[in-house]
C-alpha cells in the first residue's frame, strides 16, 4: 500500500473524528439552550428532554475517545497530527462537562417546579438568560474556530471570557439582595446560584476549547498565561 494511500486514509480518519466532535458540540450547545429555556419558562418537559440527552453525550465521548486511541496506536502520528488527536481528547472531555452543566441546570428546574416556586416570584431569570447567551455564544464561536482551526477566533474567545465572569459576579450580588429583601426567595435564589455557576463553567469550558485550538495550530500551550502574554506569543 502506497504512502500516499495511507496518508489519504489517515486524513479521512482525522476528518471523520473532527466531524463527530462538532456533532457532539452542537448537541451540548442545544442542551444548554434547552436548559435555559426550561428555566425561563418553568418547563418540566424541556428539562426532562435535556436530562435524557446526557446519556447520548456521555456515549459520544466514550466512542470518540476509543477511536482516538485506535488511531494513535495504528498510525503513530507525529507533530501537528498528534497535537490534533491529543487536543480532541481534551476537547470532548470539556464538551461532556458542558453537557453535565446543562443537565445540572435541568435538574434544578425540576426541583424548583416540584417545590412549587412560582414563576411570578421576583427572581433574576432574565439576567441568567443573558449570562447563558454569553456562554453559548462563546461555545458556538469556539466550535466554529475548531471547524476552521482559526486561531484568531480562538483568541477572541479568550479575550471575551471576562464578560461571563463579570456577569456572574453581578448575578451573585443581585441574588444576595433578593434574599435579604424577600426571605421567600432564599431557597430558589440558592438554587439559582448553582445555575449561575453552571453557566459560568460553560464559559470556562469554551475557553478551554479555545486554548486547545491554539495548541493544535501553533503547538503552544497557552493555559494559565495572561492574555497579553498569549498575544505576544502568537505574533
Amino acid at each position: 500500500m502506497s504512502d500516499k494511500h495511507l496518508s489519504t486514509q489517515f486524513d479521512a480518519e482525522l476528518s471523520g473524528i473532527s466531524t463527530r466532535v462538532l456533532e457532539m458540540g452542537g448537541l451540548v450547545e442545544a442542551q444548554v439552550a434547552q436548559a435555559i429555556y426550561a428555566l425561563s419558562n418553568f418547563s418540566g418537559e424541556t428539562a426532562t428532554q435535556v436530562i435524557a440527552q446526557e446519556e447520548r453525550v456521555n456515549q459520544m465521548e466514550v466512542d470518540i475517545d476509543r477511536d482516538l486511541s485506535t488511531i494513535i496506536a495504528r498510525r503513530q502520528p507525529t507533530a501537528r497530527d498528534l497535537r490534533l488527536l491529543i487536543a480532541i481528547s481534551k476537547t470532548i472531555g470539556n464538551l461532556e462537562r458542558v453537557g453535565d452543566e446543562a443537565a445540572r441546570i435541568a435538574r434544578t428546574v425540576q426541583r424548583l417546579i416540584n417545590t412549587g416556586v412560582s414563576s411570578r416570584l421576583r427572581l433574576p431569570l432574565g439576567d441568567l438568560s443573558f449570562e447563558a447567551s454569553l456562554a453559548t455564544d462563546q461555545l458556538r464561536k469556539t466550535l466554529d474556530a475548531f471547524a476552521r482551526l482559526d486561531v484568531k477566533k480562538a483568541v477572541e474567545v479568550l479575550k471575551q471570557d471576562n464578560q461571563i465572569d463579570q456577569e456572574f459576579d453581578g448575578l451573585m450580588r443581585k441574588l444576595i439582595t433578593y434574599m435579604m429583601e424577600d426571605p421567600r426567595t432564599i431557597s430558589a435564589s440558592i438554587d439559582l446560584v448553582f445555575v449561575a455557576k453552571a453557566i459560568e463553567r460553560v464559559g470556562d469550558h469554551a475557553k478551554n476549547l479555545a486554548e486547545q485550538i491554539i495548541y493544535i495550530v501553533k503547538g503552544t500551550d497557552v493555559r494559565h498565561i495572561p492574555m497579553e502574554s498569549v498575544e505576544s506569543v502568537l505574533k
